[in-house]
């Protein structure tokens, strides 16, 4: 524990007010500065404060070299590069809820304290308070036996002001984000202790809210389900007044507390029939923002705090990106036509190779790096999440990205053609282009697709065409010739196939040699230290045979292979939205259980994941491979960077797969 912290705050509205007049209550903060985009704000408010320093930017601030610690208290689009200017400053941060507009913006805020280890909190003062620490620990203690059903409001009443930060569409307005944050905290929070986890996550989430003019939600409910047959209904508005109230309904009792995020205050146990039973008195410490500044300080040199770790905020973040979706309330800001999407998170241009984490090589006919990594964009469904996700692989490393025309019914191609176009980036960008999937695989619909996949991309060519299915149906002479045809007319700089035989590539390059037509210049099949068992999809195919090995060998012929880590078999849990029993089903067989358990004890050796062993295995082959990977998170794309760090001998690599 830090027994003094030296406080800035970067804001000065009335939440920033209350933090500063409760500081001087806590056991280790003091207030020295504030910041605020204008100096005559600055000076207004540190003149109400004995000792604080003005400053009339955010920089300012930053920059100067007694704060120690930043409590961000700016509107709600402003938190997440606030967030990554402060932890790029060195600065230690307390960041007000919500965390950022969406669950992304708040992975590369959070992403940015990881890197320049300093300490992140969102600012939920009521979870640093005792009472609820109490609740949660009555509730895991059983007092109202089985949690069933979970009911939380958060609602205030405030007129109707269309520039106003809580209505303004522009701003992140509404009550969802507003307040509608807390009351899914402490559903999380009660849902988690009831199962025996620090938090939990909703399995699923419906809502409804009345929007206002700006777009806006002045109402709005959800009711979601936890795991453990747990249900919570959550209400709140910043339209309407109504109590802010807790029931935890279990078989056994209730539990109940007025204004759980506003303590302190009691907590009350009554009967299954609501008759009192019980009424339990808590610390009754009212400085709550005093607390969470000492929270903060409780918890260095850790870079994160059991109070509201960071998986809390972003489990909260990702519950309310739900929210919002189920009712409809989206923000201009978060749009690609937005000027604020124009640029990285961070509000800087973005910065291609600064953290050189993936190394690159070089394809015969593309003409720029190809990074061996490759991130494919089937998993990315908004525009902040795909321009979180592409910016941190760019600035890793990353050049190369893998696409379809059937992903999203267009919508991948079309956000990521928006991303290069904001970037800026395409001189650079190495775009896989895939198409002719089952059932519209022959040369009409390859060429269909194909232009309409540009048009989407924002792009008069693609770094790399692959078919994306077979069709036995049609002569292989016939594909051979439409490949050929992109590649001469500049609009491919280099074709190949996805999910062929062995076989059938054979005829496609006997042919091209006797009628003078490009071979198969690079193939996409699954290819992975984990043999397939069963097609992941209908039509996919495997290159990791003997047969395949030795004609890769001698081709040379680029392998870009698709789930290169086995969708997660390697790893201790699955990757976020793949099933256990999908990987089982695909992967798991007696062969590969063995090669599982080699790659654990290789990665003890080596000091890295099973995972980042199956990944190193397959880059150290005899001939080029690239591994295609579709994270979902910044974390995922972050743990498997260490295979790169792995270089396997060949020994190694046959001892690995049981040769």
């Amino acid at each position: 524990m830090k027994t003094t912290l030296k406080w800035g705050i970067a804001g000065t509205g009335q939440i920033a007010r209350k933090f500063a007049s409760e500081l001087p209550h806590s056991k280790t903060g003091t207030l020295v500065a504030v910041g605020s985009r204008s100096a005559e704000s600055a000076g207004a408010f540190a003149a109400d404060f004995s000792g604080v320093r003005a400053h009339g930017t955010y920089e300012a601030l930053l920059a100067d070299p007694e704060v120690e610690a930043v409590y961000i208290a700016s509107p709600h689009p402003e938190h997440a590069w606030q967030t990554i200017a402060a932890a790029e400053a060195g600065k230690h941060i307390l960041c007000e809820k919500p965390a950022a507009l969406n669950h992304a913006d708040a992975m590369v805020a959070i992403e940015a304290a990881r890197r320049n280890g300093v300490f992140f909190m969102e600012a939920f003062m009521y979870r640093c308070h005792p009472r609820t620490q109490r609740i949660a620990a009555l509730i895991a203690s059983g007092i109202v036996g089985r949690v069933r059903t979970i009911e939380a409001n958060f609602s205030f009443g405030a007129s109707y002001n269309p520039d106003s930060r809580i209505f303004s569409g522009s701003l992140g307005g509404g009550g969802i984000l507003d307040v509608g944050c807390y009351t899914l905290s402490i559903s999380r929070l009660v849902a988690g202790a009831a199962t025996g986890l620090p938090q939990a996550e909703p399995i699923r989430l419906c809502g409804t809210a009345v929007l206002c003019e700006t777009g806006a939600d002045t109402v709005a409910c959800a009711t979601l389900e936890f795991s453990g047959g747990i249900l919570a209904q959550i209400a709140c508005g910043v339209g309407l007044q109504r109590p802010s109230v807790l029931n935890v309904i279990g078989e056994a009792g209730i539990l109940r507390v007025a204004n759980f995020w506003n303590p302190p205050g009691p907590i009350e146990i009554l009967a299954p029939d609501g008759s009192p039973r019980e009424e339990i008195d808590q610390d009754p410490e009212p400085y709550k923002y005093a607390l969470e500044a000492d929270a903060v300080a409780e918890a260095l040199p850790a870079l994160e705090s059991p109070r509201v770790s960071w998986a809390d905020t972003l489990g909260n973040m990702a519950a309310l990106d739900q929210w919002r979706e189920a009712v409809g309330v989206s923000y201009s800001s978060e749009s690609a036509a937005s000027p604020l999407r124009s640029l990285p998170v961070s509000g800087k241009p973005l910065r291609p190779g600064r953290f050189p984490e993936i190394p690159r090589a070089t394809i015969e006919g593309i003409g720029k790096p190809v990074s061996r990594l490759v991130l494919g964009v089937d998993n990315q469904r908004t525009f902040p999440h795909l321009a979180a996700m592409a910016d941190d692989f760019v600035e890793r490393g990353g050049t190369t990205f893998d696409t379809a025309h059937i992903y999203g019914d267009g919508l991948m191609e079309t956000l990521l053609g928006e991303w290069i176009a904001n970037r800026n980036i395409r001189s650079q960008a190495v775009i896989i282009v895939k198409g002719a999937h089952t059932p519209f695989c022959d040369p009409a619909n390859l060429r269909s697709q194909f232009a309409s996949s540009l048009e989407r991309l924002r792009t008069d060519y693609a770094d790399v065409y692959l078919m994306h299915r077979d069709n036995l149906d049609v002569p292989v002479g016939e594909f051979v010739d439409a490949l050929d045809e992109l590649v001469t007319s500049g609009q491919v700089r280099l074709a190949g196939v996805s999910n062929w035989t062995l076989r059938r590539i054979l005829e496609a390059n006997a042919y091209a040699e006797a009628n003078g037509r490009r071979p198969i210049g690079a193939v996409s099949n699954n290819f992975s230290l984990a043999h397939m068992v069963h097609p992941v999809w209908s039509g996919c195919e495997a290159a990791s045979d003997p047969a395949w090995r030795e004609w890769l060998a001698e081709s040379q012929t680029p392998l870009l292979s698709w789930s290169s880590q086995a969708r997660g078999y390697f790893a201790e849990t699955p990757a976020t939205g793949v099933s256990a029993a999908e990987i089982l089903r695909c992967w798991d067989s007696e062969d590969n259980r063995e090669r599982r358990k080699r790659a654990g004890e290789l990665a003890a050796q080596r000091g890295v994941t099973p995972m980042n062993i199956a990944l190193a295995y397959v880059l150290t082959q005899p001939f080029p491979t690239f591994a295609l990977f579709g994270p979902r998170s910044l974390q995922e794309t972050r743990s498997s960077l260490p295979g790169f760090q792995v270089a396997l001998s060949e020994a190694e690599s046959a001892w690995l797969d049981l040769r």
